[in-house]
């Protein structure tokens, strides 16, 4: 049976870096918001309460008992998660009236402690909270403190519980990640056998028990996602997979035949479809942003479902959904109302009466990575940046028509082609360039010019759900430039984009 690590969510904005740091382990995780069953809970090797933004004498507090008896597994509370389970059992929670935020010194380590076990004498933790506990309940042993925070730490082994008021999942916190080890390997008693490998043979077992001799079809972007989601399908049922790559004319320049060519030597059974010409006019003048993902929903749906429909007797769809689009998809109160458009196709399975497989929805970006290497992808599609399900269409700031699209594929061309030379490529976690709707005065030559401004934009990242701006050197941002001013013609302004997520999105719609 596989090990797996739950995670129960109640607001943090920390909460995906929890499960990614118990991954790093080798073991299994998943993120559940704070109200799901008990019978989820069942079979876990261990719990982990994650913060939370609010205080746990909120009245709207998103609270929640845990029954620690018949579950009967070791439990981590971190900050909110160590505060209810404090105030629930007895303890008293206040106020804090001294710094509880920011950088910290453990100014005292109970060392025979297995959570703390092996920590250094003033290690750096992280702090971030306004309450504080104030009284521990009865049982409860403190081991560890700040010089502001006695009860930075402790334990209750009456119900196997551990917490800590300091987050050992950031970065900040300078031993965490031993915190976490310690919790998962000596409390939980975790072995850490999850790997790309094991992830591959039980996900193949479990294709082939599943779909039998269906079929699957399946949309390609030439992305990482659903090339890697193709590869394992590939991997497990053969030629029942049809995989369909459709041009809507809103790729990056000469992205369509290229993606084909890469494809060819995989293996995969992969239908090129140019509809960038249908696309396109459906697209002609449109502006406002929700209108193009909507159009090109559309127009993707009615394009894949006549192909698909040459396709005799399909079971399934199959779809590159990853964990942050899962995740996403489900608000700490439950199922929200809206899911990421552009990583689901939206009433295609209930329009082609279709199930839907989803072979990496448990995995993050960098995982997706892992296993693509595993499974012997290149290198150039698996460090391909991420790019938007609508295209150009959101980096085409107003309206879309056929000159505008060729400006930002040549401009984006040069760009990418620089960094690409200039060993950059590598270094950045998404680069693209926006096409701005606005003109600016320029001079070429000796006559003065009225043309388009491009925005360069760059930004490093893990899994895109935070980022931040990179800083390109001056002369190969001078390079670009020059580069696009004097060999695209409609455009005589270049601007670079140094805004961080958050407040500001990667992409600019």
């Amino acid at each position: 049976m596989q090990e797996k690590i739950i995670i129960l969510d109640f607001g943090s904005q920390y909460t995906q870096l929890i499960a990614r740091r118990v991954r790093e382990h080798n073991v299994y995780c998943e993120i559940h918001p704070f109200s799901v069953s008990d019978e989820v809970l069942q079979g876990a090797d261990g719990l982990i309460l994650s913060g939370s933004p609010f205080s746990v004498k909120d009245e709207n507090a998103p609270l929640r008992k845990i029954s620690f008896e018949s579950l009967d597994i070791p439990v981590l509370g971190i900050c909110f998660g160590a505060q209810m389970i404090s105030l629930e059992r007895g303890g008293d929670v206040e106020k804090s009236d001294s710094r509880e935020y920011g950088r910290a010194n453990l100014s005292y380590i109970d060392n025979l402690d297995p959570l703390v076990s092996g920590l250094q004498y003033q290690s750096q933790v992280w702090m971030s909270h306004a309450d504080t506990i104030t009284k521990l309940p009865r049982g409860a042993e403190v081991i560890c403190s700040t010089s502001d925070v006695g009860n930075a730490g402790f334990r209750m082994d009456k119900i196997k519980f551990h917490g800590v008021q300091f987050h050992p999942e950031v970065y900040h916190t300078t031993e965490g990640k031993k915190i976490l080890k310690n919790f998962i390997y000596d409390i939980c008693g975790c072995k850490g056998d999850w790997t790309s490998e094991s992830f591959i043979d039980s996900t193949i077992h479990e294709l082939r028990e599943r779909i039998g001799k269906d079929k699957v079809v399946l949309g390609l972007s030439g992305g990482v996602d659903s090339t890697v989601a193709a590869t394992l399908l590939h991997k497990a049922i053969g030629k029942q997979l049809y995989c369909i790559f459709v041009n809507n004319g809103l790729l990056r320049k000469d992205e369509f035949p290229e993606v084909l060519k890469q494809y060819e030597g995989m293996g995969l059974n992969v239908k090129g479809v140019d509809a960038s010409r249908a696309f396109l006019d459906a697209l002609n003048g449109v502006s406002d942003p929700e209108k193009k993902r909507k159009i090109i929903g559309n127009k993707f749906i009615e394009v894949f479902d006549n192909e698909a429909n040459k396709i005799s007797d399909v079971a399934y769809l199959g779809q590159g959904t990853i964990y942050p689009d899962v995740i996403e998809s489900v608000s700490v109160n439950g199922p929200s109302v809206t899911i990421k458009s552009h990583h689901n196709v939206g009433g295609l399975p209930e329009k082609m009466n279709l199930k839907v497989v989803e072979p990496l929805r448990s995995l993050f970006k960098d995982e997706v990575r892992r296993v693509g290497r595993a499974l012997k992808i290149s290198e150039e599609i698996l460090g391909r940046h991420p790019f938007p399900g609508p295209g150009l269409a959101i980096r085409i700031l107003g309206e879309i028509s056929k000159e505008r699209v060729r400006l930002i594929q040549e401009a984006d061309a040069i760009y990418i082609n620089i960094l690409k030379e200039t060993g950059w490529y590598d270094k950045i976690w998404q680069a693209g360039s926006i096409l701005l709707p606005v003109q600016s005065v320029g001079v070429m030559g000796d006559e003065r010019t009225y043309e388009q401004v491009v925005a360069l934009r760059a930004v490093t990242s893990t899994d895109g759900m935070t980022a931040d701006w990179v800083h390109i050197p001056y002369e190969i941002l001078a390079r670009i430039s020059s580069t696009i001013i004097n060999k695209v013609k409609g455009i005589n302004r270049v601007v670079y984009d140094i805004s961080s997520k958050p407040p500001s999105t990667i992409e600019w719609e």
